[in-house]
């Protein structure tokens, strides 16, 4: 059986007396994530808010949308997992014609890097991720996207990085740590998954993306940006609960 050490092995130190060890499901048959199929692109703004805005609409229409800062320094919308081209732009034709969005770009699965890097050598991907979400440090939280404010929270920051290069992860931390493969702290590599409980007990409540050197991004708390935090802090270290890995070997 696999288990996970609350507080384990790591840079930080050794195990501690009185660390929990959760037994976790046997992996003989290593999870893997689905790729994106086409997705949809629209909106090009200069306000944040004007972004959630437009992402809390296709929300509501249960449209899965996320947003992202472009390299331009507009903000952009993503949504939609279609097999074909032909179905991500009869949907985007029918949405521009009800008013729900206005231009609008298709975004095939070739062109994201799962597609180009997934199975290449020298963490090629997870160099991707890493990128990705360091692009949003200093955006602020915001729990559940559900506020007109602006901003990720945890579990949505993660999700946006992974499907912005191509991988399908669920938006729920605690369905994104059922989602991959346990990985031991030591054996962390960048792009993983970390989660912990900070809700003082044994579950899942918070997720950020390691980045190496035990730091890792995340979406801390409402009033607070998103930023770099150190596995080894006395309070993550406490509450790590354990790490789950979507890629392969050579990812």
């Amino acid at each position: 059986m696999i288990v996970v050490v609350l507080a384990g092995l790591s840079g930080c130190g050794g195990v501690r007396q009185g660390d929990v060890a959760l037994p976790l499901p046997p992996t003989a048959s290593k999870k893997e994530l689905a790729m994106l199929g086409h997705t949809i692109q629209v909106g090009a703004f200069a306000r944040l808010d004007n972004a959630v805005r437009l992402m809390q609409k296709l929300d509501a229409l249960g449209l899965d949308a996320y947003y992202y800062r472009h390299a331009s320094g507009l903000y952009k919308v993503r949504f939609g997992d279609y097999p074909t081209r032909k179905e991500a732009h009869a949907r985007a034709a029918q949405l521009r014609k009800s008013g729900v969005i206005e231009a609008f770009y298709l975004v095939a699965p070739t062109s994201s890097a799962a597609a180009r890097f997934r199975h290449y050598q020298e963490g090629a991907l997870r160099k991707m991720l890493v990128n990705t979400a360091q692009g949003f440090i200093g955006i602020p939280y915001e729990w559940g996207g559900e506020s007109v404010e602006t901003g990720f929270d945890c579990s949505g920051l993660v999700m946006t990085v992974y499907k912005l290069n191509g991988l399908n992860l669920p938006r729920n931390s605690r369905t994104q740590f059922q989602a991959g493969n346990p990985v031991r702290r030591e054996d962390l590599a960048p792009g993983d998954l970390v989660f912990f409980a900070t809700n003082g007990d044994a579950t899942v409540s918070h997720v950020g993306i390691y980045i190496g050197n035990d730091r890792f991004i995340h979406a801390p708390k409402k009033g607070d940006t998103i930023r770099q935090s150190s596995l080894c802090s006395d309070y993550f270290d406490g509450c790590y609960l354990g790490a789950r890995t979507y890629l392969g070997e050579d990812g």
